[in-house]
């Protein structure tokens, strides 16, 4: 028996690679873009470890090029997500009791092989099904992959070695056991990593999984339910559906072994999730752990101090790369009159410098927005925008699906602090703007705190340092992740644990160590050496 007693230190994150003309990563990446371009791949569901195919099939395209088809996918009906709950529960106890260490190498192995040996097919399929750019994919489902796998691994090492104190005569312990029962993983389109993470952090605490992936993202998490198998994921530890996600909800949740719901998606969404719980709550074995990430109205707030071309660049790539389609990226911003023009002038060239297509022309800044439900949905915004008195489309606003679902960086300037584009989500590249008087500072502060019910990314800029603390103080409960002079997206795995609250979710910070506690239930165990016998008290003697 292995009795070593294990360390495992907080790695370095995997590094972003360049994809330079000529580099081996770059000559990868276009041989399997070509490879997948030109396959149909059928994907089946996978339940127990095998392949199980329905007949009941739904297609994947490029969102650039939404009349080609990549992938034909099997639906999962009610039977299929019976034998997925039935397959977890079934892999659960021998997974839950296998020594932590060997989950943990399993889940090495699979940065490994995605760092390297898959990090071409992963970022293509990416790419292709999900419309980013290469660097877009690169930092989602290569390296912040790799990293919550690396991470993850040594948060978890730090969550185990946490023991209470002993004292003489008596030993004391804590014992993380996984959850008893199942946890469903409710996966986004927007990123690969995300979609990894809500099923391997509880599965490395000991969990096993019914995975519901997003219908526009299904070839990438295929590729990833693979190379899991490939790593040594034991059969039934993660259970692989497509469908309809209503469909799946409804049957999961009717379980009394639903021990957890891991969710990062829509606002709506998840509170139909947790309403639907609380219904049941009484047929549960144990209380279901709620964790999500949900929507937001991210901000920029310009302190009169900021520097415009600072702030022109930060909006610009904090609202429009990947399309605006980041939980985090910035859609209203509040800036002074004094600096406004500038900012806009440098959004203005920004936007007439970037390009905008197809994925596989390396030079296109701009890619698709994922689907024609979500191209209308922005398409709306912006056509009401243009409609309204109090309202301006100041830059973009074309929109186009003849081909792909394209829309262009748009900027709506407003008179109305609470029109409709600053105080709803959007979901695209849209970013509506206020301009406050600068002697309105104060009343600027009020408005970006209060207008928005969400609370998960957010920003200010300015050089005079005192005046932006107090900003920020004033904005505290506003944003999970709050930046000082950078735009609002971008965190990073093991530097910015990400997660937001008020209807942005629970807060339970994908990243750190905060998210895998509570995919363990403590037991507190204390053994007495030598048992007492004598019940009297010492001064009854």
């Amino acid at each position: 028996m292995n009795n070593s007693i294990y360390s495992f230190p907080l790695p370095a994150n995997e590094p972003v690679k360049s994809y330079l003309k000529g580099s081996p990563e770059r000559e990868a990446l276009e041989a399997e873009l070509k490879r997948q371009k030109k396959t149909v791949v059928e994907i089946p569901l996978i339940i127990d470890g095998k392949e199980v195919r329905t007949g009941d099939m739904g297609e994947v395209v490029m969102p650039h090029d939404h009349g080609h088809v990549l992938a034909r996918y099997h639906k999962a009906g009610e039977k299929e997500v019976k034998m997925a709950i039935d397959a977890a529960l079934r892999a659960r106890k021998e997974w839950s009791e296998l020594d932590w260490t060997v989950r943990a190498t399993i889940m090495l192995k699979i940065a490994d092989l995605i760092a390297g040996k898959y990090r071409a097919l992963i970022n293509a399929s990416c790419m292709l099904g999900q419309s980013k750019n290469i660097y877009q994919a690169e930092i989602d489902a290569a390296c912040e992959t790799v990293d919550f796998f690396r991470y993850n691994v040594a948060f978890a090492s730090k969550i185990y070695s946490t023991q209470p104190k002993s004292a003489p005569g008596q030993i004391n312990s804590v014992e993380y056991r996984g959850l008893e029962g199942f946890v469903l993983a409710v996966s986004p389109f927007n990123f690969t990593s995300i979609a990894s993470n809500l099923n391997m952090s509880p599965v490395l605490m000991g969990n096993t999984t019914v995975w519901k992936t997003s219908t526009t993202a299904i070839l990438s998490n295929y590729y990833l339910m693979k190379i899991y198998e490939e790593a040594g994921l034991p059969a039934g530890v993660v259970n692989f559906l497509c469908g309809s996600g209503a469909l799946i909800g409804k049957h999961t949740l009717e379980s009394p072994d639903l021990a957890g719901i891991h969710f990062t998606g829509s606002s709506a969404t998840f509170n139909t999730l947790w309403r639907q719980v609380g219904e049941r709550i009484g047929q549960y074995k144990s209380y279901p752990r709620l964790v999500g990430e949900t929507g937001g109205k991210d901000f920029i707030f310009v302190h009169p101090s900021a520097n415009a071309e600072e702030v022109a660049n930060a909006a610009f790539c904090g609202a429009f790369e990947f399309q605006g389609q980041k939980c985090s990226a910035a859609s209203r911003m509040y800036a002074p009159k004094s600096l406004w023009n500038d900012i806009l002038e440098g959004i203005r060239r920004r936007a007439d410098e970037v390009s905008m297509g197809d994925v596989c022309d390396f030079d296109n800044f701009i890619n698709a927005v994922i689907d024609e439900t979500s191209f209308d949905n922005i398409s709306s915004y912006i056509e009401y925008a243009k409609a309204a008195p109090d309202a301006e489309i100041v830059v973009g606003g074309k929109c186009d699906k003849s081909k792909g679902y394209f829309v262009e960086p748009t900027v709506i300037q407003t008179s109305n602090p609470h029109f409709k584009s600053i105080e709803e989500e959007i979901f695209g590249p849209v970013l509506t703007v206020y301009v406050y008087e600068d002697a309105d500072l104060e009343d600027a502060i009020k408005l970006c705190d209060t207008t928005s019910p969400y609370g998960l990314t957010g920003a200010v800029f300015g050089r005079d340092r005192v005046a932006v603390q107090k900003v920020a103080d004033a904005l505290r409960y506003t944003a999970g992740n709050f930046y000082i002079n950078d735009k609002p997206t971008g965190a990073v795995v093991g530097m910015q644990p990400f997660g937001g609250s008020r209807a942005s979710g629970t807060n339970d910070k994908a990243g750190g160590e905060f998210n895998l506690i509570r995919w363990v239930i403590p037991r507190a165990i204390k053994e007495t050496l030598v048992s007492p016998t004598e019940y009297r008290y010492t001064y009854m003697k």
